[in-house]
């Protein structure tokens, strides 16, 4: 090829990348920050970012670790798709051949397993983190309702998906769940015969878990996720202490911190799909109830309280707490402690939800691990 052809072909070459790459590997300063702008997946940030938010202390990374996390299900859950059936006469088998008959399918299955409790316990976490830097306050109130619900999403997406393996663990824990809610006055029947499709579990309620798990809470969390960063953005980016702050460039520095979080959470959750194998019981069995049975670990706290007064514990206490969590920034307009953990100003409050947050923390545990047959105290070191 003589050299006027390569430098055409050259030419061709770079009209092409830069129609899809418009500016290209950035080097300079400017050409960063027109990166960012120019980027369909890096425009979502600022070109630059205050200095403090940068910090791990500030956030800990929470609402990327469960962004991440999310990310994580949505493909091992596409996997998953493929070779699942949603039938009562085929799930169990499905499950059975994903695990044993499937390339990697053990895998797959360990890691969606994991990741999702670990993106309960994350976006837990992360609500903490938001209340205890006061970072819920004005411009930030809707921000916090969105994210309020992105928790109840979360739960009811890992709590639908646990019916899936239609095993004893999973049947007879969905029957559990399905039985607090009809605590509720009025609506709770209701509302599980509208979630189970009848009064019992079967092919009717399968069915709906599975398109409420894979379609509908997924498309509906997704576009709330999309539109908590829109307005962490819109509200002028994650909340920091009053007074002058440095800014720094997004490219690199942000970016390079949110790759370093995501190789780790890819390898942790790697790590524990190779070490740790998801449970799987003998198939589902309406004429073998276990003693006890016992709801999704995240509910257990839930079920610890409902052992103690029905309507109490399964009605008034969780209503009571998801409103005052709704309500929480229009309620408490004070403006200091924004961005400062564990500020003075706002010491009862986080005593409060502290108290609150541990008692939520301490009944699961007791609900997991400290209740055996009939939901009598155990010692789980004495067996």
């Amino acid at each position: 090829m003589s050299e006027s052809a390569r430098d055409r072909l050259h030419r061709t070459w770079r009209r092409v990348y830069r129609s899809v790459f418009r500016i290209g590997w950035p080097h300079t300063r400017q050409q960063r920050l027109a990166a960012m702008l120019s980027s369909l997946v890096l425009h979502v940030h600022p070109t630059r970012v205050r200095v403090h938010s940068l910090k791990l202390k500030s956030t800990l990374g929470l609402g990327l670790i469960g962004f991440y996390l999310f990310a994580i299900l949505t493909v091992t859950g596409l996997a998953l798709m493929l070779y699942y059936v949603p039938h009562t006469d085929a799930a169990y088998r499905s499950m059975k051949d994903i695990q044993f008959a499937v390339t990697f399918g053990m895998f797959i299955r360990n890691a969606h397993r994991w990741a999702a409790h670990g993106m309960v316990a994350v976006v837990f976490l992360h609500m903490c983190r938001v209340f205890f830097t006061g970072s819920y306050k004005r411009p930030r109130e809707f921000n916090w309702v969105v994210g309020v619900v992105l928790l109840l999403l979360t739960l009811a997406l890992s709590f639908t998906g646990y019916l899936l393996p239609w095993d004893q663990l999973a049947y007879w824990a969905i029957t559990v769940g399905t039985s607090i809610v009809a605590y509720f006055p009025l609506v709770g029947e209701p509302a599980r015969y509208l979630l189970l499709g009848g009064h019992e579990i079967g092919q009717a309620a399968l069915l709906r878990f599975y398109v409420l798990h894979c379609l509908v809470l997924p498309l509906v969390m997704g576009f709330l996720i999309a539109l908590h960063f829109w307005r962490v953005r819109k509200d002028g980016g994650l909340a920091v202490p009053p007074g002058p702050t440095r800014r720094a460039p997004a490219w690199p520095h942000l970016l390079f911190r949110e790759v370093v979080v995501l190789v780790l959470i890819l390898v942790v959750v790697h790590a524990a799909a190779l070490v740790v194998d998801a449970p799987l019981e003998e198939i589902a069995n309406a004429a073998r109830t276990p003693n006890p049975a016992k709801a999704p670990w995240y509910f257990l706290g839930l079920q610890e309280l409902v052992h103690y007064g029905a309507v109490f514990g399964g009605v008034v206490v969780p209503t009571a707490m998801v409103l005052a969590l709704l309500f929480l920034p229009y309620v408490d307009r004070r403006g200091g402690g924004v961005g400062v953990w564990f500020a003075r100003e706002r010491r009862t409050a986080n005593l409060v939800f502290g108290v609150l947050a541990l008692a939520v923390v301490v009944l699961t545990i007791v609900g997991t691990f400290f209740r055996g047959p009939n939901w009598a105290w155990v010692w789980p070191w004495a067996s």
